[in-house]
């Protein structure tokens, strides 16, 4: 059996993200005259002892005649140090924690300032390898001591040499000093790590590149043995998707790449390629032939309420699954809607319209309040359900009409047809969702059969209204007066124009599409499609999933997760057991859940196997999608 190797971590740039003299410099010249001058000083000698330019020993002492260090600024410095740790190390604290007998931290920077994160890794204060700081009676830093290895030129080498380490030394590091470990013998491995910053001239030299600790992990085999590196893991989001989903999915070490606007089906099938993660949000068309092109995809987002703009039956036939954001936006479109209706009911955009061409009319005529009117509501979700309870806090009658049986709220009462709720009410409100059946649910039938002078809104899907018969109704003056926000056909960017019969109306409001766009609800869906998102990635769980088996699942602990996604068809469990016990895999906790066309296995196993065991695993028939996690 391979022997376990014995990790050495650099310090600076490597286990935090910043270099310990230059931050020292940024406190000790804070409002001096010279700061700037003495920090791009301080920051080029760094970098040239980094990349190997000047001798270590020589930069260190340079840079510390130039800084009026106290012992005050370096407490300050320590005390923050734990929390600028990497991202990728403190995701993986586990990991420092449970082998924290073979992991050693060499450094040239100051042991004071290593010590908190060192504590905070779990790593001994006698496997801490670094530089002291020397102080004069008034706290002033007057230099190192100088009988440490670390304050010379080839100081790691010397400093390692002495500990006797065992089995192979894997050095990782961001400097020409780590590198000359490797280049000194006293490691087997270099890897370079660039997760702060890339120097050119250390990654020539190193035996591998590492944009995060997980990708060394993985390389080296011990933690998620066979777990995808997270940063190897492309998301490819679309349709200017707000930064707090970019920003939580960068945090949990995946890479991101956001584009402003929708593709069309062929450049979204070019762009797929390789991307493991896609998110959307209601332009994006994801089609059968876009997911057949997709070589990686493991899931998709719908940064937005509807999934009618995805093939959901075929991504599931591919173990794709598919989440999105039902309640998020749910208060923004319900706070417009009643704000169109106070607008219809009193005539303000007409209004406003002709103040701003030069006519004053002040007069009652036609204004009414909502008060004592009745609402009607087509679709009581979740939208159309808040949306019931404001309006009866305003003093409106509510009545609604869904095809699923639905508790009413408050004084709501429910309409067994949607004919009865059409001759009964003030206002009509449509909240359904966009499946191929509501298409023209309203047309001209339907609003002949509405309140004359009436007045409806539309805040759900564009194919649900029959826009041209609704022109019609309106210049006829059998409908009072409309709000519409989504139409059947909507440019596809900003710079498209945009044409309707609805165009020019009397009492008409046209919105572009802006129901649920406020700054509230777009953080919100980021925030909870990202974590869905990271649920599913990280531990399988499938919470929300719009078209796989939902399995709520907590986070892997002393095992791995095997995740298998199958067609539901007899005896995919039994062959999927017989290749476990076959690989001699011992499973800890398994989960299945299935509807009507998948199957969906969570199999938690002890971490002693070899991944060539894995295959049979894979060529269980009916398989769809396969994946690991640590």
């Amino acid at each position: 059996m391979t022997s376990r190797p014995t990790f050495v971590f650099d310090f600076d740039s490597t286990l935090v993200a910043f270099e310990s003299l230059d931050a020292l410099a940024e406190l000790a010249l804070a409002g001096t005259p010279d700061q700037a001058r003495v920090a791009a000083e301080i920051a080029a000698l760094t970098d040239q002892a980094m990349t190997g330019q000047v001798a270590f020993g020589e930069a260190l002492r340079r840079r510390l005649a130039l800084l009026p260090l106290t012992r005050d600024h370096v407490a300050t410095l320590a005390a923050r140090a734990v929390e600028a740790m990497t991202p990728s190390v403190h995701r993986n604290l586990r990991f420092f924690r449970s082998h924290a007998d073979r992991i050693v931290i060499v450094s040239g920077g100051f042991r004071e300032i290593i010590a908190p994160v060192a504590e905070a890794l779990g790593v001994p204060a006698d496997r801490v390898l670094a530089n002291d700081l020397v102080y004069d009676a008034e706290g002033r830093v007057t230099g190192v001591d100088d009988t440490n290895p670390l304050a010379g030129a080839g100081g790691k080498v010397e400093a390692l040499f002495g500990q006797g380490l065992s089995g192979p030394v894997v050095m990782v590091g961001d400097g020409w000093t780590d590198a000359e470990v490797r280049q000194g013998g006293a490691a087997d491995r270099f890897y370079a790590f660039t997760e702060v910053v890339r120097r050119e001239a250390v990654v020539a030299a190193a035996d591998g590149e590492a944009g995060s600790l997980d990708e060394i992990l993985h390389a080296e085999g011990i933690v998620g043995r066979w777990s995808y590196p997270r940063n190897r893991i492309h998301m490819l989001l679309l349709e200017n998707i707000h930064p707090a989903a970019v920003e939580r999915l960068e945090a949990a070490g995946y890479t991101v790449e956001s584009v402003k606007g929708a593709l069309d089906e062929d450049a979204l099938m070019a762009r797929l390629k390789g991307v493991h993660v896609l998110g959307v949000r209601s332009k994006t068309q994801v089609s059968a032939r876009v997911l057949e092109a997709a070589d990686r995809l493991m899931a998709i987002a719908a940064f937005c309420i509807g999934t009618n703009q995805i093939d959901l039956d075929a991504a599931a036939d591919r173990g794709v699954a598919v989440f999105n954001a039902p309640y998020s936006n749910t208060r923004s479109v319900v706070e417009l809607a009643v704000g169109l209706m106070i607008v219809l009911m009193r005539d303000v955009a007409d209004k406003s319209a002709a103040m701003h061409r030069g006519e004053w009319n002040k007069s009652a005529t036609g204004s009414r309040e909502l008060r004592g009117k009745t609402l009607g509501i087509v679709g009581y979700g979740a939208i159309g359900s808040q949306l019931s309870v404001l309006a009866e806090g305003l003093g409106m009658r509510v009545v609604f009409h869904d095809l699923t049986e639905r508790l009413a709220l408050g004084n709501a009462r429910r309409m067994r047809s949607l004919d009865a709720l059409l001759a009964e009410s003030d206002v009509v409100s449509l909240h359904v969702d966009g499946r191929a059946e509501n298409a023209a649910l309203i047309g001209a039938a339907e609003l002949g059969r509405m309140k004359p002078g009436a007045l409806l809104l539309n805040l759900s899907r564009g194919h649900v209204l029959d826009v041209g018969a609704l022109a019609q109704a309106l210049g006829s003056g059998r409908i009072g007066g409309a709000a519409v926000d989504v139409f059947p056909e909507e440019p596809a960017t900003n710079a498209d124009p945009f044409d309707s019969p609805l165009r020019g109306l009397s009492n008409v409001i046209l919105t572009p599409h802006v129901g649920g766009s406020t700054e509230e609800a777009q953080e919100a869906i980021a925030e909870f499609a990202a974590d869905r998102l990271l649920g599913y990635l990280n531990r399988g769980d499938t919470t929300f999933c719009v078209n796989l088996p939902n399995v709520q699942l907590s986070e892997v602990t002393g095992a791995h997760r095997i995740l298998h996604i199958h067609r539901n068809q007899p005896g995919v469990l039994a062959d999927l057991n017989r290749a476990l016990a076959g690989a001699g895999l011992n499973i800890l906790g398994q989960h299945l859940k299935t509807d009507e066309r998948t199957g969906y296995v969570i199999t938690d196993v002890d971490r002693n196997y070899e991944p060539r065991a894995l295959e049979a695993v894979k060529d269980v028939v009916g398989t769809l999608k396969f994946r690991m996690l640590h």
